[in-house]
């Protein structure tokens, strides 16, 4: 497996690859690479002849008083995770590389950043969409993968990509979840152990929004009664938010009638530490 550090070689071994013939699929990671990162990989693998995966914590998508200093960083370890998962190149660039002194220039994808996890972290798909579309520029891939576990983030950047014409393909894996049916993040390492044990209770509110849905229930509000009564079996999950919205523009829909996201994020009381899931009940992201 190729590490490259620079983005001039990043961007030469694409070129090289294409030129002779072969995909490139990428897959962008923040590192503390887990199980759902992997399957990430996989998915380009299935579909593109070479793999890239990027490992750089984005500090411009991290507020100030959120956990960038603290962010796990193993890189040791996600190399080899990644090699055995079967990617052939990781690129680790440096803040300097993405971010060089004076640096003015940012993406804002408007409408759509400023619900959901937007709301309450202002600039967040701002960094989102910026380092993405640097890393499109530098690796060149054919193809893109992102967990769906991000949903709207995901959104934000299939609507850069057509916005702007890019020329990526972007697939919406599906999230991968522990046994009790939390979402795989590399932030789940910060959770105490009264937290950890309470955490489920986020997949177990959309599955049961999910059975109301497929009994038939079609108001907004109800899907979203059912969720938040979930949530406050748990003194350590302080809701943050659940929304029942559309899946292109994220707008509130009081009747369902369409494909749905419903999508939940909360903070943990102990540690702080900030979780999001969601299901899409009608279709999908992809």
């Amino acid at each position: 497996m190729k590490i490259v550090n620079s983005c001039p070689e990043m961007r030469d071994y694409s070129r090289s690859l294409q030129k002779n013939g072969s995909t490139v699929g990428f897959v962008p990671t923040m590192g503390a690479l887990h199980e759902g990162h992997l399957s990430l990989l996989k998915i380009a693998r299935r579909h593109c002849g070479r793999v890239v995966m990027s490992v750089f914590v984005n500090p411009a998508q991290f507020g100030p008083s959120e956990d960038f200093e603290k962010y796990p960083r193993q890189l040791e370890k996600d190399c080899e995770l990644a090699e055995n998962a079967g990617c052939d190149c990781v690129f680790i660039p440096s803040p300097r590389d993405i971010y060089p002194e004076n640096y003015n220039t940012y993406v804002n994808v408007e409408n759509i950043t400023g619900a959901l996890c937007g709301a309450s972290r202002p600039g967040h798909f701002r960094g989102v969409a910026t380092v993405v579309l640097k890393l499109f520029n530098i690796v060149i891939p054919d193809t893109a993968v992102f967990g769906s576990k991000d949903a709207q983030q995901v959104i934000v950047i299939k609507r850069m990509v057509e916005d702007l014409n890019l020329p990526v393909r972007i697939i919406a894996a599906p999230t991968l979840r522990e046994e009790d049916g939390l979402a795989m993040s590399s932030r789940n390492a910060y959770l105490s152990a009264g937290e950890r044990a309470d955490a489920p209770l986020i997949y177990k509110g959309l599955t049961e929004a999910r059975e109301l849905y497929e009994g038939g229930e079609r108001a907004g509000q109800s899907i979203k009664n059912c969720v938040v009564s979930i949530f406050n079996r748990s003194r350590l999950l302080k809701l943050e938010y659940v929304e029942v919205v559309d899946t292109t523009q994220l707008k509130p829909l009081d009747v369902i009638n369409r494909p749905v996201l419903i999508a939940a994020a909360c903070r943990t009381v102990e540690t702080g530490t900030r979780l999001i899931d969601n299901i899409v009940l009608g279709g999908d992201l992809d």
